[in-house]
């Protein structure tokens, strides 16, 4: 039976998009027994047409910890929407290219085409490049309010309480893609165009987990951990039998995490705003289909971090 975490009139942290407001409860409600209570929430310094009702799992306490959470993602979001330099989206391109095809992209390099007048026809090869990245079509992928949280939870559980994910994890991200196309492609016709860009997702998803995972995944203190990962599917021995890339190695929490990434991966690409579009729309089924099953594929129990592996960490 759901119990009432929150109270009327309790000054509480609220998730509105990936961030996290202070806001005070206005009204607490159930329709029955057996149904989750519903708050209805005024957020502070906004207008009252932005009051909503939400579910506890949207909710933190006003604790000086949560405080510190919001104002961390609130710093992380600022320094991902950062505005580029001029050399930093020349840099950009050609990093990824489409959709699926991320394999072997890091080698890749793009650079300016040269003329007659040298220096100044550059500057404006420049100027032109730094125009497209921007006009590129930007994704928006509506991550589930629970997904939120247990990445806010996974966050804190590997910065705050020093503790790793355990691996290998028992549904790796292959496992968790491929049971997802396999379970979507039921509902699609073979041979179709819906079929043919499930199919593209599934392995676009896979190639970018895997050059992604090293790069921009991973917290500080789980690099170590990562390091050893390698050598025991190297060695391929017990549990780590048949595991040869962090796709077989790494689950949800991580795979979320690049999720969450996406957005800034496919400003990267050169993909127009249509496939945009349908690239949104198989991210947004992909993820209410992993937000109904979050009990099967995300860890429950993190193992807390022994003084030897701080130590090894503190020195990467």
């Amino acid at each position: 039976m759901p119990k009432q975490l929150f109270e009327k009139d309790e000054k509480v942290l609220c998730f509105h998009g990936e961030l996290l407001y202070e806001a005070k409860i206005l009204e607490v409600t159930q329709d029955s027994a057996s149904d989750p209570f519903q708050y209805r929430i005024h957020y502070k310094g906004w207008k009252a047409s932005w009051d909503d009702w939400v579910e506890d799992d949207r909710l933190r306490k006003m604790t000086d910890e949560n405080r510190e959470t919001a104002q961390a993602l609130r710093r992380q979001y600022h320094e991902s929407t950062q505005k580029p330099t001029k050399t930093a989206a020349i840099k950009k391109k050609g990093q990824l290219s489409d959709f699926g095809s991320a394999r072997g992209s890091e080698e890749r390099n793009g650079s300016a085409p040269t003329a007659g007048r040298g220096q100044k026809r550059g500057r404006n090869a420049d100027i032109e490049d730094e125009e497209t990245f921007h006009n590129r079509p930007m994704i928006k992928i509506p991550v589930p309010d629970f997904i939120k949280s247990l990445l806010v939870d996974d966050w804190e559980e590997v910065t705050k309480n020093l503790a790793l994910v355990p691996l290998p994890a028992p549904k790796p991200a292959n496992m968790i893609i491929d049971e997802y196309f396999d379970e979507e492609k039921e509902k699609r016709f073979a041979e179709s165009a819906e079929m043919d860009l499930l199919e593209e997702v599934r392995s676009g998803l896979k190639e970018y987990f895997d050059v992604a995972l090293g790069r921009t995944l991973l917290y500080r203190f789980e690099k170590q951990q990562y390091l050893e990962a390698r050598k025991s599917w190297a060695e391929g021995k017990g549990e780590w039998k048949g595991r040869t890339c962090v796709g077989d190695v790494y689950g949800a929490e991580h795979l979320c995490r690049m999720i969450v990434q996406l957005p800034e991966m496919i400003a990267q690409t050169n993909m127009d705003g249509q496939s945009v579009n349908r690239l949104r729309e198989e991210m947004t089924k992909f993820l209410q289909w992993l937000n109904r099953n979050t009990q099967t594929y995300f860890t429950a129990t993190y193992e807390p971090m022994n003084q030897d592996y701080k130590d090894l960490s503190r020195g990467n």
